[in-house]
């Protein structure tokens, strides 16, 4: 690994245990290749919120940093331990006084320090602050402690996010990763220096409508009555990430890549056997 780069990796949402367990043996055998970890969470408790317990678990797992989205409140819990939970990062346009941090800086003991921002868009979302003048200011000031600044930007319309994105390079941001659609693009760039993707995808069970089951995705759909999403489980899971290279001094983005794995679980369980 070149030593002016840092290394990094972002899993798209992780919903419910599939999508963690998944994350789990991913970087069993794998986080050694990385320097820092990021994976957004909101979904990751059974397909809504986050518990305090999958919290410590996905910080066992070697994860750094997570992110989130609009879902986040959904296990109320989270008021609980938010406030203590240095790695988790709720949206940062929610008003000055919500509880948690909606930024962060990650320090290492060689010095490197990495800035991480989580964000909501507004357009076929609920209603939050303006994500645009709170940012900059945001990223300013980010950029005045160190060169690298994550942006994870949890939205629903790709032109915003595609905009938002062109608007964070101009600022500096080393690298924007799109979340909350759980379809991963086939997009993967850089802008002005700053690695983007429209939307990383998510981790769980292949089988399923964006993780979640068919069938009550489909009665949904059907009846217009409505329904509790379910979280679908099977033996094959599907792994969505992007990794990132970044400068450690500059902070510019110097390569982008995907990665779509599909896991039989079943027939790797019976390889491991052999």
């Amino acid at each position: 690994m070149d030593s002016k780069n840092i290394k990094i990796l972002f899993f798209g949402d992780l919903v419910g245990k599939p999508g963690r367990f998944a994350v789990r043996d991913f970087l069993a055998e794998n986080k050694n290749n990385y320097d820092f970890i990021i994976a957004n969470v909101e979904n990751a408790s059974h397909g809504f919120g986050l518990t305090e317990k999958n919290y410590k678990e996905i910080s066992e797992y070697g994860v750094d940093c997570m992110t989130s989205g609009n879902h986040i409140w959904d296990k109320k819990e989270i008021f609980n331990y938010i406030s203590g939970a240095e790695k988790l990062i709720r949206p940062f346009n929610y008003p000055a006084d919500t509880i948690g941090q909606g930024s962060h800086v990650f320090e290492f003991e060689n010095g490197l320090k990495i800035a991480v921002i989580n964000a909501l868009g507004r357009v076929f979302m609920s209603p939050v602050e303006s994500p645009w003048s709170m940012l900059a200011e945001e990223i300013k000031r980010l950029k005045e402690i160190t060169p690298i600044v994550i942006v994870d930007f949890h939205a629903e319309a790709t032109a915003e996010k595609i905009c938002f994105a062109r608007f964070c390079s101009e600022l500096g941001v080393s690298a924007f990763f799109g979340t909350h659609t759980h379809v991963q693009t086939a997009d993967e760039q850089i802008l002005n220096n700053t690695a983007y993707i429209t939307d990383a995808g998510f981790c769980g069970c292949a089988d399923s409508v964006i993780g979640m089951e068919y069938s009550t995705s489909l009665n949904r759909f059907t009846t217009v009555i409505p329904e509790r999403y379910e979280v679908a489980d099977g033996n094959v899971v599907q792994i969505n990430a992007v990794e990132v290279e970044i400068n450690r001094i500059s902070g510019h983005a110097v390569a982008i890549k995907r990665k779509f794995l599909l896991v039989d679980k079943e027939k790797k369980e019976k390889d491991n056997e052999k």
